[in-house]
C-alpha cells in the first residue's frame, strides 16, 4: 500500500508511460589503477563518503593492471572493509591501455551511468553530485569536468606543465572544434550505452583517448554538459606524463584532424 501511495505522489514525468515508478539510477565508478597503493584507500573513502551523504546508489570497480607496488592487495582489503557489493576488484595481469580497462570494467558494471576518474586524488569526488545534477538538468549523454571554464582550475602544477596543458587544449580547440572546453580531462559521467558506443569507435591510446571520446561524441550527436572542477596534482607517486606521451598526443591530434 505504501509503495502505491508513493507512486501516486510522483509527478507523471518521474514515471514511465504505464505509471510505474522507475528504478533508482545507479552509478558505477571505473577506477583504473597502476601503482596507486597510497592513493587508493583515500580516493575510495572520499567516494564512499560523497555517495553515502548524497544518498546515491553506487559501486566502485577497481581495474588494477598488475601493479608491482601492492595496489591489488590494498584493493582486496578495501573490498573486505566496504563489502563486495560496493567495491569490486577486477584486476588484469598487465598494463593493456585505458580503453580496454574501461571495456573490462563495464563488463562488470551494473549501473546505468558510468563515472570515469583518476585514482590519484587529482579528481575530487565532491564534484560527482554536481555532475549528476547537471546530467538531470539537461538530460545530457555526457557530463565532463572542465578545468578551463567558470571557476575551474589546476593546482600543484609547475608553469611548464600548465603551458603544455593549455597549449594542447588551445591547439585542439582550433583544429577539432569539439564543442567542449576541456578535451584532455578524464573526469566524466557517461550514460553506459553511450560510453560503450564511443569506445567501439575510438582507436587512440594514451592521453589522446580522452580527447577522441569527445570528438566522436560530437560526430555521433551526443550531448555534452560541463561542470567546472578543481584539478589537483597527485599527492603520492609520480606523474605518468612524459616526453613520449607529448609526442603521442601530437601524433594523435593530427590523426584526428585528418580523419574527423
Amino acid at each position: 500500500m505504501a509503495s502505491m501511495e508513493m507512486s501516486r505522489s510522483l509527478p507523471r514525468s518521474r514515471r514511465d508511460p504505464e505509471g510505474r515508478t522507475p528504478r533508482q539510477d545507479k552509478f558505477s565508478v571505473l577506477l583504473p589503477t597502476y601503482n596507486e597503493r597510497e592513493n587508493l584507500p583515500l580516493i575510495v573513502w572520499l567516494l564512499v563518503k560523497s555517495f553515502t551523504e548524497s544518498g546515491i546508489n553506487y559501486e566502485i570497480i577497481i581495474i588494477d593492471d598488475g601493479s608491482p607496488d601492492g595496489t591489488r592487495e590494498v584493493a582486496e582489503q578495501l573490498e573486505k572493509i566496504y563489502g563486495s557489493d560496493k567495491i569490486l576488484l577486477r584486476p588484469r595481469e598487465k598494463k593493456l591501455g585505458l580503453g580496454t580497462a574501461y571495456i573490462h570494467g563495464m563488463k562488470h558494471a551494473t549501473g546505468n551511468y558510468i563515472i570515469i576518474m583518476d585514482a590519484d586524488l587529482s579528481h575530487h569526488p565532491k564534484f560527482i553530485p554536481e555532475f549528476i545534477r547537471k546530467q538531470k538538468e539537461g538530460n545530457f549523454d555526457i557530463v565532463s569536468g572542465t578545468r578551463y571554464k567558470g571557476n575551474g582550475g589546476v593546482y600543484g602544477w609547475d608553469l611548464k606543465r600548465k603551458i603544455i596543458s593549455r597549449g594542447a587544449n588551445f591547439i585542439t580547440q582550433i583544429l577539432l572544434r569539439p564543442g567542449a572546453s576541456d578535451l584532455t580531462g578524464s573526469f566524466r559521467l557517461y550514460r553506459k550505452e553511450v560510453l560503450q558506443k564511443l569506445i567501439e569507435k575510438c582507436v587512440s591510446k594514451g592521453y589522446v583517448f580522452q580527447m577522441e571520446m569527445i570528438v566522436r561524441a560530437r560526430q555521433l550527436n551526443y550531448t555534452v554538459g560541463e561542470v567546472p572542477i578543481s584539478f589537483v596534482d597527485r599527492v603520492y607517486g609520480e606523474s605518468k606524463l612524459g616526453g613520449n606521451e607529448i609526442v603521442s598526443f601530437l601524433k594523435g591530434l593530427l590523426t584526428l584532424f585528418a580523419t574527423t
